[in-house]
């Protein structure tokens, strides 16, 4: 599996599901897909999901789900991540290059208004849950990796500085008023 098949498989799921920025039933619904495939392309799609998670490892937007969740741990930022990548491709591409670009998705503008907290922790395990379905094994892990890259210094500040990210993310901060 590649990237653009991993794509297709969230976007597949997406069209399954009633609620497609429902985050977790997308997750659920891609698990369920990727479980009918080779045990392989399961492997595979896990690298996919592995060099997706690092390609939006970037501390703009980790300052984007730091606004939008009220505070932002390693494994928030994470499962923000997660849910991010169950919007697909479109919304992604469009959301690591300018994260302030959240504030224009109806979900997000949902989400903000209810108060609720934008994470995907079942993204994390698509391959994972898929392979043991598929298998009854644990999806071996060894050959694959992650290749994290260095975070913006740019963006080296305290992200509980409301002031900062108000000016790099005003459309955001608009959403999400101290």
């Amino acid at each position: 599996m590649d990237t653009q098949q991993f794509w297709n498989l969230i976007e597949e799921a997406r069209s399954r599901v009633p609620a497609p920025d429902n985050g977790h039933a997308v997750a659920i619904r891609a698990g369920a897909l990727l479980a009918l495939r080779p045990a392989r392309e399961i492997v595979a799609a896990e690298q996919v999901l592995r060099n997706l998670m690092a390609d939006s490892y970037r501390a703009p937007l980790w300052g984007a789900a730091y606004l939008i969740n009220g505070g932002c741990s390693d494994d928030g930022f994470d499962y923000f991540r997660g849910w991010l990548i169950t919007q697909g491709r479109t919304t992604f591409d469009s959301v690591i290059t300018d994260p302030d670009r959240l504030a224009a998705l109806p979900a997000v503008q949902a989400y903000a208004a209810d108060g609720i907290d934008i994470e995907c922790e079942e993204a994390l395990s698509i391959a994972w849950s898929a392979y043991r379905e598929a298998t009854g094994e644990d999806l071996p892990d060894e050959a694959l990796t992650v290749p994290y890259p260095p975070l913006d210094p740019a963006w080296n500040f305290d992200f509980g500085d409301g002031d900062q990210l108000s000016r790099r993310l005003p459309r955001l901060a608009a959403l999400y008023p101290e």
